[in-house]
């Protein structure tokens, strides 16, 4: 989805190509056009010897609005177009395009068929301007591409001619999008239209799940709008050797929330491989309480500037799908991590030992020893060659701890000196 979902002018496919590159010299093995479920399933999985599944699969699939004539020619799902286009930046469309959808999904879809067209592009959403699910900063970048943006109109109807090629759409006025209690109820006035002359229709209101074949024959259980049910903690499934991750297991989010999944997953299949250790003991659950910048006693107490923008490179927009943003000035990181809240916590990950050894020198008592439980998993396999390198620096340090006990004096200086 990194290079089939976002277009090149939101994250560059070289910076992409060079992180899979990382991976792959860190020894993972890739086999790409595989289809688990058809060319090979779980099952033949696990007889080839592997412990352990995790599914990150994303919802690749578009939604439709459930409106007559939207199975005309010219009506694409956002998804299926950015993956058309990223797949192959010379692809074309003809004439004025309308996209329908408010998220940061639309105005990727809207920034890109800018750029694979001569016409005109609108955005058409059912939130008023303040309510859009997009991101202040991209609606921004949208409206600066000369992208219009129409709000509080839903569709209900694709119009097409007679060969099934659209035509246009038209709109109802969307009087609420949510209910007294904040759930999904759009309400309209069916009387209050307005039709859209286009040839192209974009629908990017929503992603669904395309599981395939992928689970036949799992345990693992799969919620009515197609995300998978696990752990929120562990990501382990009822399948206990499947975990899921990302879009396909809380639904739509930020490529980072996806991420941020892929290192919990790390850790419960770590633990999960290695017989004896609990999925769930020294988890960090991430359940902080959300800062409420609207009700506070002191505004001044904290750092309120808005975040930084970049600067832009120049060229027109529509000409090219290269990242026209330049780096943040000096001045512009500096305020840009002021904007950090200093909560004064602390968090102890036993993961970021990196195994230097260092502790077992300053340990007065000798009370600290390091053994390799997986020696495969470093390229410092024995006790000698860790020596050799903490070493030197372990008898200097031993003999600073007796001469301190002999004099009495620290290696540290005081305050008064």
């Amino acid at each position: 989805m990194l290079l089939n979902g976002i277009p090149s002018f939101r994250l560059e496919k070289d910076v992409l190509e060079k992180e899979i590159e990382i991976v792959k010299k860190m020894g993972a093995e890739f086999r790409c056009g595989v289809e688990v479920g058809k060319d090979v399933t779980l099952d033949e999985l696990r007889k080839q010897g592997y412990k352990a599944f995790y599914i990150a699969i994303g919802l690749q699939g578009g939604r439709k609005a459930g409106v007559p004539g939207e199975d005309g020619e010219g009506v694409e799902s956002g998804v299926a177009f950015l993956k058309r286009v990223n797949q192959n930046s010379g692809e074309r469309l003809s004439g004025d395009v309308v996209v329908v959808g408010g998220g940061n999904v639309a105005a990727d879809v809207a920034r890109t068929a800018l750029r694979a067209t001569d016409g005109k592009v609108t955005m058409l959403c059912l939130e008023q301007r303040g309510e859009m699910p997009a991101a202040k900063d991209e609606v921004e970048e949208v409206l600066e591409e000369g992208i219009a943006i129409e709000n509080g109109w839903g569709p209900k109807e694709v119009l097409r001619d007679e060969t099934g090629k659209v035509t246009g759409v038209v709109f109802k006025r969307c009087t609420r999008v949510f209910d007294e209690e904040h759930r999904f109820s759009p309400a309209y006035d069916e009387n209050d239209t307005m039709t859209v002359p286009c040839e192209n229709v974009l629908m990017a209101i929503g992603q669904s799940a395309e599981w395939g074949n992928l689970l036949d024959g799992s345990k693992v259980e799969v919620r009515r709008n197609g995300t998978a049910v696990a752990d929120p903690v562990t990501l382990q499934t009822a399948e206990p050797d499947v975990f899921v991750g990302g879009d396909i297991f809380h639904g739509a989010k930020f490529a980072i929330d996806a991420i941020a999944d892929g290192r919990e997953g790390m850790v419960s299949i770590n633990r999960f491989v290695h017989p004896g250790q609990s999925l769930v003991i020294g988890r960090d659950r991430r359940a902080f309480i959300e800062f409420d910048r609207d009700d506070i006693t002191r505004p001044d107490s904290f750092d309120n500037s808005p975040r930084q923008r970049p600067g832009f490179k120049p060229g027109e927009a529509r000409a090219t799908f290269a990242d026209l943003r330049l780096p943040l000035t000096e001045e512009q990181v500096k305020v840009e991590a002021n904007r950090c809240l200093g909560c004064g916590a602390t968090t102890v990950d036993l993961n970021k030992c990196i195994g230097c050894g260092l502790c077992t020198t300053r340990c007065e008592f000798d009370a600290i020893h390091l053994s390799r439980d997986l020696p495969a998993a470093s390229d410092m396999h024995t006790a000698e060659e860790m020596m050799k390198l903490v070493g030197p620096y372990a008898l200097k340090r031993m003999g600073k701890i007796i001469k301190r006990k002999i004099t009495g004096k620290s290696d540290y200086p005081t305050e008064q000196e």
